[in-house]
This record gives structure tokens, sequence and C-alpha cells, in this order.
């Protein structure tokens, strides 16, 4: 057993009184926390007590460390002591000592570390933006965190935050829950019913049904909005929202018992999950009706009144939408009683009634002809689901095809290049069928050379992908990264006709020559002299005569009488980065032109404009069709001329897919972080918000593009959004920040924007 003794080199850095403490706290300490979480705690004490905010902070975190250690575990410590640490040069000790004494209540209320991580980045948020708010927020926080949950919180903090951000006493009043408008927003954010006071009635409910206990968390999802989280079920959990309103007069104990026992059902009656790699998403959404129908009647065979509980959360569609309809299915396969003029929820009632539900592979059978008999109405995956409150997000019943990134990534066997004599290449018999996956590419020793200039090389070889590369992505609904969440796949560009761009530079030739001052302006300007210093690399001789004059006269003379020669060079490295997603191909309003074209024309004048001023630039691009599907395009290297294989491949650039723009800007910030330059720009040429196929939620991929900025950003790139569309003002600031965006509501002039501003970000 580990004495105080065994940490001898720590303890002694503690003054008298708090090794006292730790004495009388160290038997507690021993029973809860391993060796490696008594040494954190330790490590803990000790630089706090080197912070100098007092001893007060000390001891209190020795008093409570334990405790929070046994409510949400010993990793949790090195997290609060690197918070607390970064809360020393922002506020006083007094309310270090408050944050530490509160911890427990937090704990207690939130239940779960990840909740108490978020609610830390709050403090956080809060010292930036209303200091003096904090310390009568925590004097409350039990009575607060008794009626909201935490996004609630957030938002009544937030409130207070940006109504009182220069009256400081209405502020302090309004945080020490004094004001009446500070009872208002408390009311009108407190929720019905939280998973913290209920959680242990629904584990012996859950018990009392199946016989085994279940593993519950709770998950906020409701920092942007009331609406809250859907169940779902992941590593073990039953993952529950937070907090339940009351749902149409239904207690919200009902419905945390109804989303226990749907939950718990998936798990008794989910033996093998369900292959989904190869489904649409109106195919998957049918599976998972019939999969909830299934695992519910199985329930429901060996608990009848689980019917009555459910029922009560359903209710017929009639507004005509997809939704709408999976409403009325869902309660026909429930309700066997409910009478419905619905033939499609009828024939899904015939045929779940008459198979084996001990089977679960009836789901996909009946789940796919359900979706053949709705294949002609419109389905949206994100606005069309099931509106029963109680159901899961069904995550749990399906399997997709994923890497196990901890084993490494493993990518397909790489082509063997054979190199073999031109007769060899010539007599050999091609294969029609061949692939780019095909396992041995034959390759010409020698050159030969087509009637039309090109080799064979260059017409019928393939050139070996590069690998897929992970990258994080930022979940701002647990405000935690993704590990390895999105894949970078890069793509080599299909080549055009590099007469379409020289026809570009001819049509736009007044422009370029309109530009040709500003870009003169902007070369390197040679050798310059600074004269007039007193520590220089030689004399100024004009200076130091007139200094001699000044003596002779009997004048006091001029002292800076040096001067130094400065070389004049810029360096700047641009990363032009292209969205060519399906969108550009939309035309030009009142033009023949589609966005694309202007964007290809645009990009075309800004290289020339950069290879005129002598500046190293890249052009890439990007689009992407769900997380390990981000495709990625480089149309011109850095260390490539601007000559005519790159203008060939930004003659067959094609707009496609969506725009996951988060993993894209974390990519080209890698290419860019290995170019030398004193000044590295990233440019972003997008005509909307970031979006995909597999993202629901309009802001998880802007919260996720935002981050990704902020990180190119810490590597010392200055990330600038050039937006072609005139509604970004609700997102882009967000992503980009106040200053580094610029929307050009006239598409038509996007060639001659662009060049100039680059002009102006690179002077």
């Amino acid at each position: 057993m580990s004495t105080l003794e065994d940490h001898a080199e720590l303890t002694a850095e503690l003054d008298a009184p708090q090794r006292e403490v730790l004495d009388q706290c160290w038997p507690d300490a021993v029973r809860v926390l391993s060796p490696r979480g008594l040494d954190n705690w330790l490590k803990g004490a000790v630089a706090l007590s080197h912070m100098g905010r007092g001893d007060h902070i000390v001891r209190t975190w020795i008093e409570v460390v334990p405790m929070l250690a046994r409510d949400l575990g010993e990793d949790i410590v090195p997290d609060f002591a690197q918070t607390l640490l970064g809360f020393a040069s922002r506020t006083s000790g007094a309310v270090i000592e408050r944050v530490i004494a509160t911890a427990p209540t937090a704990s207690r209320r939130l239940s779960d570390p990840d909740l108490f991580l978020a609610y830390l980045q709050l403090l956080n948020q809060l010292l930036a933006q209303a200091p003096r708010g904090l310390r009568p927020m925590l004097e409350h926080l039990e009575e607060l965190l008794d009626v909201l949950t935490l996004g609630g919180l957030r938002r009544w903090a937030n409130w207070g935050a940006q109504a009182h951000r220069t009256d400081f006493e209405e502020l302090t009043r309004y945080f020490s829950l004094e004001s009446a408008e500070s009872r208002a927003i408390l009311q009108k954010e407190r929720k019905g019913t939280l998973f913290v006071d209920i959680h242990r009635r629904i584990g012996m409910y859950l018990r009392a049904l199946w016989g085994r206990d279940f593993l519950m968390r709770p998950t906020a999802g409701d920092f942007e909005s009331r609406e809250g989280a859907r169940p779902f079920i992941a590593d073990f959990f039953l993952h529950l929202p937070d907090a339940y309103d009351d749902w149409q007069g239904v207690p919200g104990l009902d419905l945390y018992r109804a989303a226990a026992a749907h939950a718990s059902a998936h798990v008794m009656a989910t033996r093998e999950a369900i292959p989904g790699d190869e489904l649409n998403a109106l195919q998957q959404a049918c599976i998972g009706l019939i999969e909830d129908a299934r695992v519910e009647a199985l329930a429901i065979a060996r608990f009848p009144r689980l019917r009555d509980l459910w029922r009560q959360f359903h209710a017929p569609g009639d507004d005509g939408s997809m939704g709408a309809q999976f409403d009325r299915i869902a309660l026909a396969l429930l309700d066997p009683d409910w009478q419905t003029d619905d033939p499609t929820a009828r024939w899904a009632r015939e045929a779940l009634a008459g198979a084996d539900l001990s089977n679960a592979a009836i789901s996909r059978d009946i789940g796919l002809h359900l979706a053949h008999r709705l294949r002609d109405r419109s389905y949206s995956a994100y606005r069309d689901g099931q509106r029963a409150p109680y159901r899961d997000d069904n995550r749990y019943i399906w399997e997709f095809e994923q890497v196990d990134w901890e084993k490494g990534f493993s990518p397909p066997p790489e082509q063997v290049r054979k190199y073999v004599s031109v007769s060899e290449m010539v007599n050999e018999v091609e294969v029609e069928t061949a692939g780019e996956d095909a396992q041995e590419i034959w390759v010409a020793e020698h050159e030969l050379f087509d009637d039309d200039g090109l080799s064979f090389n260059e017409k019928e070889g393939t050139e070996p992908t590069a690998p897929p590369v992970p990258y994080d992505e930022f979940d701002y609904q647990i405000q935690m990264s993704r590990p390895a969440w999105a894949t970078v796949l890069e793509k080599r560009p299909k080549p055009g006709d590099p007469a379409e761009i020289d026809t570009i530079l001819t049509e736009h030739r007044k422009l370029t020559q309109r530009m040709r001052h500003l870009l003169d302006a902007m070369q390197p300007q040679g050798v310059q002299r600074i004269r007039k210093l007193e520590d220089g690399d030689e004399i100024d001789i004009n200076a130091a005569l007139s200094a001699m004059i000044d003596i002779r006269m009997g004048r006091q003379p001029d002292p800076r009488v040096m001067m130094r020669s400065v070389r004049k060079v810029r360096d700047i490295a641009v990363m032009t980065l292209l969205d060519l997603s399906e969108s550009t191909n939309d035309r030009v309003a009142g033009q023949d032109q589609t966005v694309l074209d202007l964007t290809r024309a645009a990009t075309v004048l800004l290289a020339e404009a950069i290879h005129k001023v002598g500046d190293a630039f890249a052009l890439h691009g990007f689009c992407s069709d769900g997380r390990h599907n981000v495709f990625y395009q480089r149309y011109k290297d850095f260390d490539q001329p601007w000559a005519a294989m790159p203008k060939a491949r930004l003659a067959g650039m094609q707009g496609q897919l969506s725009t996951r723009m988060g993993a894209a800007i974390r990519h080209a910030g890698a290419h860019l972080s290995r170019v030398a330059a004193t000044k590295k720009l990233m440019l972003v040429i997008t005509d909307g918000a970031p979006a995909d196929i597999d993202v629901r939620d309009p802001q998880y991929l802007r919260q996720d593009a935002r981050t990704a900025v902020q990180e190119v950003a810490k590597t010392g790139v200055i990330p600038f959004c050039l937006t072609l569309d005139p509604r970004a003002d609700s997102y882009v600031a967000q992503i980009f920040g106040q200053r580094n965006f610029f929307i050009l509501d006239n598409v038509e002039r996007l060639p001659e924007r662009l060049p100039q501003l680059y002009a102006g970000l690179t002077r």
C-alpha cells in the first residue's frame, strides 16, 4: 500500500499547514486513487502552490480532489489541474479556490467526466466574457444545476454576459440571481426531469425488466438549442439525454422509462449487426424502422404493458411528408388494434406479423421491400425521421467497414511497375478489365511516342495513388475531437485542353493590363540603403561631411553618420484551396457561365498575378463523399513551374459531390507546413457552407471547419476565405473570424476581384 513517505520528494515542497491537511486526507485518498492517481493529485498540489495565489487553494485541492475522482474517475485530475493553472493569470486566487470547492457539486449534478470537462470550458469562456460574474455564479451553482442542464446553464450565463457586458453592477446582480430577468431566464431554461435525479430509478427499472444491469451515461446535446440529443447506444453504454421536458402532457420520467426500455430491448434482442455499407439513406431508415418494431414486439411478448408505455408517444402523421409516413408505419407495427387506411402501413403490419421475430434478418428483408415501395416519394435523411421521442438513432444495429487505427491503416497492395522493352509492350495482350487496382503495371523502358506527340507512358500509365491520410474531426456537441474520423484521399487531376487557359488569358487581357502597375509595385525592389543610423554597416559620406562641418562651426553634430544596405525580398507562400463541390456547376444568374467557369478563370488570373510577382504558390481543390472520402487534388504544387501541365489540369477541373471543408483545410495546412516561408497564406474559395451526405446537423461541419482554421492558424498560416454565397454572413465569420473573409455578392466580378484581393492580403 502506498504511503506518504513514498512521495517525500513532492510533499517536501508543501508547507506545514498543507502537509497537515494532506495527512488527514491521505487515508481516504488511498482508497479512491491508484498510485498513478495519487501521483497526479500530489503533483497538482505542488503546481498550485508554485502558482503563488494563496495557501487556501492548495488545501482545498487536497481536500476536494479525492471526492472528485470518486465521482468521475481519476483521469479527470490532470485535466482539472491544467485548467486551474490556466486560470491563474486571468482571475484571483479566491475565484480559483471557489472553482475547486464547487467542483464536487458540479461533478455530482453532471455525473459524467465529459460533461464536467465541458463545464470547465464554460468557466473558461465566462472568464473571457464576464469575469465579474463567475464568482457569484459559483456561489449559486448548486441552485442553478438543480434545475438546469449544462446546456441550459451555458445559455443562461451567455445571456447575462451579453446583456450586461458593460454594466458591472447589473452583471453581478444577474449572476447572483438577484435580478428579475435572471430569474426569468432561469425559469425559461429549466428542464422538467434531469437524468442525474432519476438514473438510479431507471437502473432499477431495467434490472426488474431484464434481470441485469445496464451502463448508462447522460449526453448533453442542447448547447445550442433546447431540443437535446436523441438517445443512442455506444461503447456498452445507453446514452440518454441529460434532461427531458414533459412531452404533450406525459411526464419526463415516463419518457426516460420508454427510452431506456427501448434501448435495452435493442441490446437484448440484437445478436449481430446489419451490414450497411451498400445501403442508401432511405433503405437504412426503413430497415431501422422495422428493426425498432421487431425488438419492441419481442419485449412486449415478455412484458405486455410495455406497449402502453410506448404507445403514448406515437401519433399518426398527416402532413404528407415521409416522416409522417414513417409515423403511421411505426404506429401500425406497434399497435395491432389501430385502424388505418394507409396501404403501406397495412402492408408492413402484415409482413411483420407473419415473420419469425427471432431472426434479425427479417428486418433487412422487409425494410428493403418497404424502401422499394417508397422509392418514388421525396425523402430527406435530415428532415424525415421518426418522430417518436424515445427511440434512439439506431447506430447500434449497423455494421460498417472500419479501420483499426491502433493497428494502422492497411492500404491495398502496392502496384508493381515492371519496366519492359518496347517490343514486349507492343506484343503484350491488353487486359480490358484491368482497373486502378491492377497488381502489375507495365512501363516501357524507353519512351515510345504516338502520332500526337504524347508518349504511351503518359497516355496509358497509371500513377500510384497517395496513401489515405486520416485527420481528427471536432464534434461540437461533445466538445471533443474524434480521432482519425475523416480520411483525405489524394487523386490525380484529369488534364484538359491547355488552350482553354490561354483563351481565358486572352479574354481578360485588359484586366491584366490594368493590374500591371499594381503587380510591378509588389515585386521585390532589390537592395535599399537606410541612412541616418547611429549603428550601421558602413559610413554615410554625406552625413559624415555634414557632421564635420557642424564641428568646425561649433554646432552640435548629428551622430547618425552610418548607413545599412537592406535587401528587399518577398518571402511569401500562397495556398489557394478551391471548393469543387456539385454546387459549382450551377449557372450564374443571367449568364451562360457556371460558378466553376468563373472560379477557373479567377484562379488562372490569380496564378498569372502571383507568377508575375514571383511568390511561391500552389493550387489545390477538394470535394467529399462522406467522412472517409474527402477527395483532394493538386493542380499545381509549390515546387512546380506555372507551365502547361498545371494549366491543363485546371482546364480539366470538375465540380462534384459535397464540401467537407475541415479535413481539406487540415490537409492543405499540412502541405503548407512543409514550405519554408516567412509568411504563409491559405486562400479558401467556396460558394457555400460546409456540408456532406453523412452529416445532418448543419452546425457540425461549420464548427469543425472553425476548429481546423484555428489549428492551421497556430502553425503560422493566415487563413482567408473568399465566399461567393451572398448569405454567408450567418456562418463565414464564425468559421474564419471577423476580419478573415470577403463576401463577393456579384459573382461575375470574381476574375477581377480575386487578384486584387491577393494583392491586398500580401502587401
